[in-house]
């Protein structure tokens, strides 16, 4: 598939849909212990899935949501599940969402997802959508 430069608000809509359903039903669940950073780990992947073809061009290069999804979703698939950074995305902790030193270990919380989760939605929308 090309690279995609925007994407439709039911697109958005649904993903944001998702993301609220995760939280909910894991609250539901009575937030199950042991499973938390599994089950918003695989809901950041699916999140990022949604819209993997997002465009450079538009997303941009500075630290902001899209890319610091973007480099979770790299280490947690290519690496070995701590954060790194690449030339090409400018991130700076102190400026990004979770705040995550490179090297750190990435464990996803119910809350560090929903606060992702928003930044990262509110982003596509503004860029993408």
């Amino acid at each position: 598939m090309l690279g995609r430069k925007d994407f439709a608000p039911d697109e958005i809509r649904r993903a944001r849909e998702a993301a609220d359903r995760v939280l909910r039903d894991f609250a539901d669940a009575g937030s199950p212990a042991g499973l938390e950073d599994v089950v918003f780990t695989d809901a950041l992947l699916a999140l990022d899935r949604r819209f993997v073809h997002r465009i450079r061009a538009v997303a941009g290069k500075d630290g902001t949501p899209l890319n610091e999804v973007e480099l979770i979703v790299a280490a947690l698939v290519e690496g070995d599940g701590r954060f790194t950074t690449t030339k090409v995305i400018r991130y700076a902790p102190e400026r990004s969402v979770l705040g995550l030193q490179p090297g750190e270990r990435i464990e996803m919380t119910a809350d560090r997802f929903s606060r992702l989760a928003d930044a990262f939605l509110e982003e596509l929308g503004e860029k993408f959508g």
